[in-house]
């Protein structure tokens, strides 16, 4: 009880105790008053009722007030999490609890036609430029930590065009768009600030990550956490998802209300490791399986942190004029689940690259709904950038769509077709290649797959194309048919999206136009870059850090 009314008189100190919200707040203390069982007789105001109703007051106070003047250019928060499945959300249905994410996309628009790539780097490049994987190289896996490649420096960035249009800038969270020199760091490329770590994955924990380039990787660990350009080594124990929610509150609380502002908030979560703080794994006692108990606990770990990251908008007031955009990054990776969906996490299949996505914000014209446009992550850039009032005058040309209109009011998608990816260095030893209807108009060996209209025709190897669904006991899974053998396959996504009836020999002329459209695209790719690992990066040689070798 002390403690809740020493945070009550921080809030309100006695100079202030005669402002008129004093009656207010007694009124509303008469609402919340908890009464004990008739047995006590005593009257009991608990210290929950007590923050309920400083919680209002705060509120009120802010509303009643004079407010300091506010940006007419809009807030921009983006939330990105890593391998996050589309059964594993519960508004899919899921058997995990994501009342927060939940309540957002219900109140604003669901994507449900809304596609990302298949694998972390690609999908944030993408993000960050609205340019396909193609135009700058990207084309084959992710960024590694023991390579010396990033996103090329040469592409304008989405923070580097909101700075532009006045914007403070902050990412929190994974960045994984390549480290090997400063000038790739999240600070030199747009950034005001930067909070989280560099490479694609760590312990949720300790920050840390097996060190490859040594003999013994899995008995030493190198650090990557960082603050700015400084290693953050006063968090080492605490729980990044927890981590990333305090310093985004942070950032919104002291944030100039004059400015807008963008947050990009790509959270580790839930990427591998599974781990979760125990609190959040006993939430899900009732499941059998210890990984997936693992799982979903770390899933709605990450539920809560948005659902504090929100209430800090509002309590600061800036909720009314932000726009709150959620996505994956890929489809989960076998330790979540992307049902009906086939496949996951580094495939082509849906279950790899339809993701889960939604915007809330007041700015929205038709809200509660479900939109069933063709949008894409590259169409980010340019929405975001026109929500801006800034332009794409400059930036090299685009593949993304601006698609506000489409998101807020429900117009046509501008957008017709995604490619999805041509990997070159992916190819199909399958010896009946030069068998396949129009191989000579696109190497149907490569592994490649592009969506135009309700059609979707994949090449080469897409990956595992099983179907996996979480029960509360264990994984449901099954096993792929019709794909040994063959490197060509062609869908109805619109009638078939679960991709279990191959249409390729019925309709042989959409596979010759989607052939030619991979071929089109293939003609303006330029080489993926996939350098050797370099011995420099070992952070044994830079005092056990990831970061900057070069």
């Amino acid at each position: 009880m002390s403690r809740v009314l020493s945070g009550f008189l921080r809030v309100f100190p006695i100079r202030r105790l005669l402002h008129p919200l004093v009656i207010l707040f007694v009124l509303v203390l008469t609402i919340f008053v908890g009464y004990r069982t008739l047995e006590t007789g005593y009257l009991v105001i608990s210290d929950e009722r007590i923050l309920e109703a400083v919680s209002m007051i705060k509120r009120s106070a802010v509303e009643t007030t004079e407010k300091p003047p506010q940006t007419d250019k809009p807030n921009i928060i983006f939330i990105l999490a890593d391998d996050y499945g589309w059964n594993d959300i519960g508004y899919h249905s899921s058997l995990i609890r994501t009342p927060n994410l939940d309540r957002l996309a219900q109140d604003g628009v669901k994507l449900e036609n809304y596609y990302i790539q298949p694998i972390c780097s690609p999908s944030r490049a993408q993000l960050m430029t609205g340019r396909y994987q193609i135009r700058y190289g990207m084309q084959h896996s992710v960024l590694m930590s023991d390579r010396p490649h990033g996103l090329p420096l040469d592409e304008v960035t989405l923070p580097q065009v909101l700075k532009e249009s006045g914007y403070s800038t902050h990412i929190v969270g994974k960045w994984h768009l390549g480290h090997f020199k400063k000038e790739y760091l999240p600070t030199r490329r747009g950034f005001d600030t930067f909070f989280g770590f560099l490479g694609g994955g760590e312990d949720y924990f300790t920050h840390r990550i097996p060190n490859e380039v040594v003999e013994t990787p899995d008995t030493y660990r190198a650090f990557d956490f960082w603050d700015g350009t400084s290693p953050c080594l006063t968090e080492n124990g605490t729980y990044s998802t927890h981590l990333f929610a305090r310093k985004s509150i942070e950032l919104i609380d002291r944030h100039d209300k004059t400015k807008p502002m963008f947050l990009y908030l790509p959270f580790q979560a839930v990427h591998a490791p599974l781990e979760a703080p125990q609190e959040f794994i006993d939430k899900y006692k009732h499941i059998r399986a210890r990984n997936l108990q693992v799982y979903a606990g770390l899933t709605t770990a990450m539920d809560e942190a948005v659902g504090n990251i929100t209430r800090a908008l509002k309590d600061n007031g800036m909720w009314e004029n932000t726009v709150l955009i959620f996505s994956t990054d890929n489809g989960a990776s076998r330790a979540g689940s992307n049902w009906p969906l086939r496949g996951f996490k580094n495939t082509l299949w849906e279950g790899g690259v339809r993701g889960v996505g939604f915007v809330n914000s007041p700015l929205l014209k038709e809200k509660e709904r479900t939109s069933d446009a063709l949008l894409h992550i590259s169409d980010w850039f340019p929405t975001i950038v026109r929500l801006a009032g800034g332009s794409t005058f400059g930036v090299k040309p685009l593949d993304g769509y601006d698609v506000w209109d489409t998101i807020s009011e429900g117009t046509p998608s501008p957008r017709k077709e995604i490619l999805h990816n041509i990997d070159p260095l992916i190819v199909s030893t399958n010896s009946e290649a030069s068998k396949v209807f129009g191989h000579k108009t696109f190497n149907t060996a490569v592994t490649a797959a592009i969506r135009v209209g309700e059609w979707k025709l994949l090449t080469g190897n897409p990956g595992n194309g099983d179907w996996q669904l979480q029960s509360f006991d264990k994984k449901i899974r099954e096993k792929s048919t019709g794909v040994r053998g063959k490197q060509l396959w062609l869908y109805n996504i619109r009638d078939d999206p679960q991709e279990r009836r191959e249409l390729s020999a019925e309709y042989p002329e959409v596979v010759k136009r989607l052939l030619g459209r991979l071929a089109a695209y293939n003609e303006t790719a330029v080489p993926v870059y996939w350098p050797n690992i370099d011995p420099r990066s070992n952070p044994a040689l830079h005092g056990d850090l990831v970061g900057p070798w070069m």
